[in-house]
């Protein structure tokens, strides 16, 4: 994995200097609450519902244990801490959908001090706020998975090292996020992001993009629009200029609401291609001096050497049955060898999902102890890394065959052995109306209601693979447009009540093309919920063509009509019991 080198460490200590020193001015009544907002966005720092919440960039979800150590500490001593403004109410962080991490019970005062350790570990907050291009994503199998057909990672840093405080893309018309992937499977939901870059080689063997632009979640949910199919990969960063040219340049700043670059795509079309593709062809004509930035092989060469195997780890070869459950293994160690355990690249080798999801916990929620935990297995299991997926999980992704029984132990003890992945109960959820202020629900509530309803193990085998993801509003950051079944919470006269939509897909090889849910009837009330989602579980095993077609095949076979007959018995049936 990356580390980071003199020049990284020098910046992100400065960039921590320069924040405590705003910080105490601001403290001090010297610097307004509008000057000081600007600049603590700019550090990943805003101003939720209660208290501050700090976002951490996890770049491309990739962990080292003495980075989540890190985080831990700062759950542990600054999160909610006893003699601070809100005790007992934090203590863990969220992992989220973008692979960062967020604390919502951090005091403004103690930001600071917060910065400099996460500094001290090589983690930052710079740019997972603001309008700029965000935390870049990836593949949290990436360099492990076994379709992998390129390592996303080395264009991944190189397009981190590219942004970050690029001077002309500092104030963009809206937040601007890119997602990459290098495998026949699609994990990194491309088509949903701003930018969607899919690693392919074309008949010469040659590497390329395919270039996708103008995806988005949020009020209008927009699949992007194939701009290239064939991109060179020297040329990836002339053209994402291009791009981020013609956005900064035409993109809306009078509408928040209308300022994506989705809106500016959809609604110019092939006038946007055509400025791109003149912008891109201006960049490369006027490059007499080598000032644009094509890559070359040494910058290429001198990134991707950070991405070798870790230390320790080489191939191995495989002793067939040796890692199978045996009748004296637990029928919880086979399940979980079928649900966590993923096939990898490297002979003698697994990735393994450490599950977030389980009764009494946040989706994506892990508390000091846990990520402690979780870095002592990524020590013993995984060469001391450790990946943030876009399911809300963590994930070792250097564990030999032969330490499986063992691993599975000691996840089991610390709580992360939940045999879950995929299945109802392994749900993306924001945290919603409990903590964000832009929330018009709650959705850790909802979340924790389906987890209880849904808690045995048998059933949701049965049930199989559904993507359940919950939005506290539209914004969605839960990212309900793209779930099998989807959850947004919305707001009528002062009471919180709930969509529910079928069909959406991230694009995966589970989900297929990648596209929106629809709502089925009208909202339903908090209580309800659980309910419908039952009904339409139900519905499903009725309407399925055999045990082993998936849920989302049979929505799009039989329709949504079905699905909606049976969710709108449950308002009728609550009504009549009122």
């Amino acid at each position: 994995m990356y580390r980071y080198d003199e020049f990284d460490t020098r910046f992100v200590q400065q960039r921590a200097a320069q924040f405590r020193d705003q910080l105490e001015r601001h403290l001090a009544g010297q610097l307004a609450d509008d000057d000081f907002r600007a600049l603590r966005l700019q550090n990943g720092w805003y101003v939720q519902r209660h208290a501050p919440m700090a976002r951490i960039a996890v770049p491309y979800g990739e962990l080292s244990s003495k980075q989540l150590r890190a985080l831990a500490r700062v759950a542990r001593e600054f999160d909610g801490r006893a003699d601070g403004p809100y005790p007992g109410k934090g203590g863990f962080g969220h992992f989220t959908t973008r692979q960062n991490c967020q604390f919502n019970w951090i005091a403004l005062a103690d930001a600071a001090d917060v910065m400099d350790v996460l500094a001290a570990a090589g983690m930052h907050g710079i740019q997972t706020s603001g309008n700029c291009i965000r935390n870049i994503t990836s593949d949290c199998f990436a360099g492990v998975a076994a379709d992998e057909l390129i390592d996303p990672r080395p264009y991944c840093e190189i397009l981190r090292q590219w942004s970050t405080l690029h001077p002309e893309f500092a104030f963009l018309p809206r937040k601007f996020k890119i997602a990459v992937s290098g495998a026949s499977e699609d994990r990194a939901a491309t088509a949903w992001h701003d930018i969607g870059l899919v690693l392919r080689k074309n008949d010469a063997g040659e590497i390329g993009f395919q270039v996708r632009v103008g995806g988005g979640m949020g009020r209008t949910p927009v699949i992007g629009m194939v701009l290239r199919e064939f991109l060179p990969w020297r040329e990836i960063l002339v053209y994402i200029e291009a791009i981020v040219r013609v956005y900064n340049r035409y993109g809306r700043r009078d509408n928040m609401y209308k300022a994506r670059i989705k809106i500016l795509v959809k609604a110019e079309g092939q006038k946007f291609i055509d400025a791109v593709e003149d912008d891109f062809q201006s960049i490369l004509e006027r490059d007499v001096d080598g000032s644009a930035h094509l890559l070359n092989d040494a910058e290429f060469e001198r990134v991707a050497a950070f991405f070798t195997l870790p230390a320790g780890v080489a191939p191995i070869e495989e002793v067939p049955g040796q890692h199978v459950s045996a009748a004296s293994k637990p029928v919880a160690y086979t399940r979980w060898l079928e649900r966590n355990v993923h096939a990898h690249r490297l002979p003698g080798y697994r990735a393994v999902t450490l599950s977030l999801k389980r009764s009494g916990q946040p989706p994506g929620d892990a508390s000091a102890h846990q990520m402690d935990l979780a870095a002592e297995l990524a020590d013993r299991f995984s060469a001391g890394e450790l990946r943030v997926s876009h399911d809300q999980n963590l994930v070792l992704p250097w564990v030999r065959i032969s330490d499986l029984p063992a691993l599975w132990q000691a996840a089991r003890e610390a709580a992360f052995a939940t045999p879950n992945i995929g299945y109802l109960t392994d749900m993306i959820a924001c945290p919603g109306g409990d903590l964000c202020a832009l929330a018009n629900a709650r959705s850790i509530p909802i979340a924790a209601a389906i987890t209880e309803r849904f808690d045995d193990l048998d059933e949701l085998h049965d049930i199989g693979d559904i993507d359940l993801h919950i939005s506290g509003c539209i914004n969605s950051c839960g990212h309900h447009h793209s779930g099998h079944i989807g959850v947004l919470g919305v707001d009528k006269d002062g009471q919180e009540w709930y969509q529910i939509s079928l069909g959406g897909a991230d694009g995966s090889t589970l989900s297929g093309a990648s596209t929106a849910g629809k709502v089925i009837g009208p909202s339903f009330a908090a209580d309800e919920v659980p309910d419908v989602i039952e009904a339409v579980i139900d519905t499903y095993r009725a309407e399925r063509d055999g045990a082993g077609e998936r849920f989302i095949t049979t929505v799009r076979r039989v329709g949504l009509e079905p699905f909606k007959i049976a969710a709108n018995g449950v308002r009728k049936a609550t009504a009549v019991h009122a």
